[in-house]
């Protein structure tokens, strides 16, 4: 066993295999293990803590998302195993290759083969062009995927499924084991047939990784308000009051609902009395109106001093490294691939539709590292009827479904 692998670790890598999901929680060391997991496979290994080099090992290509590509989080863990990106510092094994991307660029190794692919923050489900190349890949090369939220429904482990070989295309899974429902306009799953073989599929392919955390997360609710009158008139009469025109969409209603409840100025009130106790804070945020209304704050002659920076679809800035900062990070940029063990306070600004999003936007500051034993994360939410209906299916662990709450279904 390696000095910085520890038993849980090796035990997963113990129980891995081709096409296996190494299923572990945000910060449990999922990278570490599947670089070792690698290592072993090409004969490398450490005896009594001496290394033992990898024989001719298969060139290395790690898919991840783009702001851990660009931090270099995975070219320190590659640094345990005298691995790197420049073949000037790869010593070791000259003829090797290793290559980190990010998903976007997944379709450039789409005719690599005999190569061995790892594939970071698992991003395999639907049917689009990153699943074509995943699986055009997973034909001509060995592959793990490392993933802490897996899977919610069993659709989601069809593009995996197939990958590996149990069924010849979606068509197949879906003719074996799904009903739809005939009572909607569009295919929507109403159950699945013959769940018993699906569980032992999953049971084969997933690996989980027995992490017990020493951190206490702590989840406060901040209640704020909202414009109770323009928002009733909303749902009333389905009217834009910001393009004057009439609503055509769940989605636009719900867009213009949480614009009345997210840019209240309660919000921005209760976020300037969190800040006044945590001098480092991360705040998530979704529309781009509250990253106007957040750096029109931070401009103000009250955070001189404060240290600004975003990670978003506007900026890619890393963390600040001074004693006071605030981290503003879009949640579809920056909910996962990255970690913080500088603060212990993140603040979800408005709530996002995804408990996968929530949950590995939590895990960016909850890590193995982390000196803090306590955590905090602030909710600030009103009792309005979306944002109480978004909080329900968060607790229940579900997406919540706009057209259902419209009442459009």
């Amino acid at each position: 066993m390696t000095d910085f692998l520890r038993d849980y670790q090796m035990e997963a890598v113990n129980k891995m295999k081709n096409g296996c999901i190494l299923n572990g929680g945000t910060g449990s060391g999922k990278s570490r293990t599947g670089l070792y997991y690698y290592f072993k496979e090409n004969g490398g290994s450490f005896v009594n803590q001496e290394f033992v080099p990898m024989k001719n090992p298969r060139n290395l290509y790690i898919i991840t998302t783009a702001m851990k590509r660009d931090s270099h989080e995975w070219d320190f863990e590659l640094a345990n195993y005298r691995m790197s990106v420049h073949p000037d510092k790869n010593e070791l094994y000259p003829g090797q290759i290793v290559v980190i991307d990010s998903w976007n660029n997944i379709k450039k190794y789409s005719e690599i083969q005999r190569g061995f692919f790892i594939f970071d923050e698992d991003r395999v489900t639907g049917s689009g062009a990153w699943v074509k190349a995943f699986q055009k890949i997973a034909e001509n090369n060995n592959w793990i995927i490392l993933s802490a939220t897996p899977g919610d429904c069993w659709a989601d482990y069809i593009p995996v499924f197939v990958a590996n070989g149990f069924y010849k295309n979606k068509t197949e899974f879906c003719r074996e084991h799904v009903v739809y429902s005939r009572f909607t306009k569009y295919p929507q799953i109403d159950r699945y047939l013959n769940i018993g073989r699906l569980i032992r599929l999953r049971n084969s392919i997933l690996i989980d990784m027995d992490f017990h955390r020493h951190t206490v997360q702590h989840h406060i609710d901040i209640g704020v308000s909202y414009d109770i009158p323009k928002y009733k008139d909303v749902m009333r009469n389905r009217w834009d009051p910001y393009k004057d025109e009439p609503i055509q969409q769940a989605s636009q209603l719900c867009y213009i609902l949480r614009r009345i409840v997210n840019t209240d100025e309660s919000r921005v009130v209760a976020l300037m009395e969190i800040l006044e106790k945590v001098p480092r804070a991360i705040i998530f945020y979704n529309f781009d109106y509250e990253r106007e209304m957040l750096l029109h704050l931070f401009s103000d002659d009250e955070y001189i001093g404060y240290e600004v920076a975003e990670w978003s679809g506007h900026a890619h800035q890393p963390v600040p490294d001074t004693k006071r900062w605030i981290y503003l990070v879009q949640y579809t940029a920056g909910c996962e691939g990255w970690n913080c063990i500088k603060t212990d306070t993140i603040i979800f600004f408005s709530q996002n539709y995804s408990y996968k999003v929530t949950e590995q936007a939590c895990g960016r500051i909850d890590r193995l590292n982390t000196p803090f034993h306590d955590l905090y994360f602030y909710h600030l939410k009103s009792r309005s009827g979306i944002d109480m209906a978004i909080t329900k299916a968060l607790n229940r662990k579900k997406k919540f479904n706009e057209r259902k709450f419209a009442g459009w279904d």
